[in-house]
């Protein structure tokens, strides 16, 4: 199927004068997860990152050090696999012309890959929709959060733009990520398979009109709350004549999430100033209310993933396949009505499957977990109201000693960036180094950042703060992000240890608190290698999922769970 999907490609590209084409994973909203996967379409790549180049007889996948095993699973037969650096002024193939969606893509994207060394060709018609259709649409419309929920009123958040708007010496700012429209409204959707968001572009003048640019069917209940007027709704085939008649000069494009296709529209009528949308920035720092909401979160998620763990290590008796374990991990979670659904695609891998870190087992691509496996589960949810993610790695018979000693070399280092000093480790790449210590004693190390930032009851990857070797976004009261340090070694085993955490201000010293609440697998643990201060820790930690969840939990569980602070 995906030969004859290449081929159909193929066979467009001498009406297009064309000897290559580009897809994204991303969507025309730059959206991670979208509803319409055009890169799987193409390639059978499910990954949440990447590029496929299709030529007229090789084609290349992109992708980082995360897909790498998987990409070659999914894609090796009709892809050369590609490390995603090398996407930058791109040398694999030079003076071809290379078509593209302009919808798709940033002009700094565009430049940064290929303009250098192949010519690029702007096609509106979407070749791969063109030759697949998906049929998801969804038609159901957007909602609003109440300022209980979200701790703030969307006047006072336009405000706060106007605000940057005078200061830049700008007409207008033109949102393009719908997560950051869902922020300023305080809106949400069902546009995308694991997060709440509302798919639309928004123009916010700087003294006192705000346009939506989406489908009138998406905010009938907006209007009805009066939250909106009929007025401030463009439809998509009008944005060009809206454009034109606005008046001013200036306007704020996001660098990130602007595409060509609307760069070009409006630059025939504004002097455009690229910049990052503040919103990112605001977005990021939770307030109370939000922090709230995302430990109340927890501790439901918390319940479900301790009732799993307790029943994949104690009472499942049989062999299951990670279908089926993912499958009942998502079970114990539907069992709160609070939770809506993942929050991405849960990763469960026994064994070998471990060490593909995005797998994912299907019903008819799964393995059955034998007794000697080490199963990793990375797994999220998002809840009314909160985003969850979290991983525990889990065994079920005594390991090699080798492999405990990875397991709490990566649990120390877990523990050293929860425990960081912010005001001395201010920065994503300083906490990097202190998480991957214990494992580069042993030269031993992994291909993926410490952390990322997450939304609140937005996407489960959202920044711009992040925990990796390349971050140095300054850490700020209420930014909330992962800790998950781990080890792969390929077709062995998986070892992965997340928690998310975010940053608390007492005073004026900056700290990182746990907000995940579930056990980590004990059994795993060598406790002769942690320190005195690294067992404190832990049992402290124990202690906090015990006091919080024992609550919700049956006499075998809880016995079970008060085990880790005896």
């Amino acid at each position: 199927m995906i030969n004859n999907r290449i081929n159909t490609l193929v066979s467009k590209f001498k009406k297009y004068d064309i000897d290559g084409y580009i897809i994204p994973k991303n969507d025309e909203f730059f959206s991670e997860y979208s509803a319409n996967d055009r890169l799987k379409t193409i390639s059978n790549f499910s990954g949440s990152a990447g590029y496929s180049i299709i030529l007229k007889k090789k084609n290349y996948l992109f992708v980082d050090g995360r897909y790498t095993i998987q990409a070659k699973k999914e894609a090796g037969k009709n892809f050369q696999i590609v490390d995603f650096h090398k996407i930058i002024n791109c040398s694999l193939f030079k003076n071809l012309s290379i078509g593209f969606d302009p919808k798709f893509f940033t002009s700094r994207q565009i430049k940064k890959f290929f303009h250098k060394k192949n010519k690029v060709k702007s096609i509106e018609s979407n070749l791969i929709d063109q030759i697949h259709q998906n049929k998801v649409k969804v038609n159901k419309p957007f909602f609003s959060l109440k300022n209980k929920v979200v701790g703030e009123n969307y006047k006072t958040k336009i405000v706060r733009i106007r605000k940057y708007l005078k200061k830049n010496k700008s007409d207008y700012l033109f949102i393009t990520a719908p997560e950051n429209i869902a922020w300023l409204l305080n809106i949400r959707g069902y546009d995308n398979p694991n997060s709440p968001i509302p798919n639309c572009q928004l123009i916010i003048d700087n003294k006192n009109s705000f346009y939506l640019i989406t489908y009138k069917n998406k905010v009938s209940r907006l209007i009805t709350e009066k939250k909106l007027k009929s007025n401030q709704i463009v439809e998509p085939k009008n944005l060009k004549e809206f454009i034109s008649n606005l008046k001013g000069k200036k306007i704020i494009i996001d660098r990130n999430t602007c595409s060509i296709f609307f760069e070009n529209l409006i630059k025939k009528r504004f002097e455009i100033l690229k910049k990052e949308d503040p919103i990112y920035l605001l977005k990021s720092l939770k307030n109370k209310t939000e922090i709230k909401n995302m430990l109340k979160s927890h501790i439901l998620d918390g319940v479900a993933l301790t009732k799993f763990i307790y029943w994949i290590k104690n009472i499942n008796k049989k062999k299951i396949t990670e279908f089926e374990a993912q499958n009942k991990l998502e079970n114990f979670r539907k069992k709160n009505k609070e939770y809506l659904y993942p929050s991405f695609n849960t990763i469960a891998g026994a064994g070998g499957n471990g060490a593909i870190v995005h797998y994912r087992a299907t019903k008819i691509n799964t393995k059955k977990i034998n007794k000697k496996d080490i199963f990793l589960c990375d797994s999220g949810g998002q809840y009314k109201y909160g985003t969850t993610d979290v991983t525990r790695t889990i065994c079920f018979s005594t390991p090699e000693k080798n492999i405990k000693n990875i397991f709490t070399r990566v649990l120390k280092g877990h523990i050293a960036v929860v425990k960081s000093n912010l005001n001395k480790y201010s920065s994503g790449n300083l906490i990097d180094i202190r998480a991957r210590k214990f494992l580069r004693e042993i030269n031993l190390d992994y291909q993926h950042g410490t952390g990322h930032g997450v939304g609140f009851f937005l996407n489960v990857h959202e920044g711009p703060q992040g925990i990796s070797k390349f971050n140095k976004i300054k850490l700020l009261e209420g930014m909330i992000l992962s800790n998950e340090p781990g080890y792969y070694k390929k077709d062995k085993f998986g070892i992965r240890i997340e928690n998310l955490i975010y940053v608390k201000k007492n005073k004026n010293k900056l700290y990182f608190e746990n907000l995940t609440l579930a056990p980590i697998d004990k059994d795993l643990i060598n406790f002769d290698l942690l320190t005195n201060d690294e067992k404190n820790y832990l049992w402290k930690y124990s202690l906090d999922i015990y006091t919080k969840l024992h609550k919700y939990l049956n006499p075998s569980e809880k016995r079970w769970l008060a085990t880790f602070i005896q």
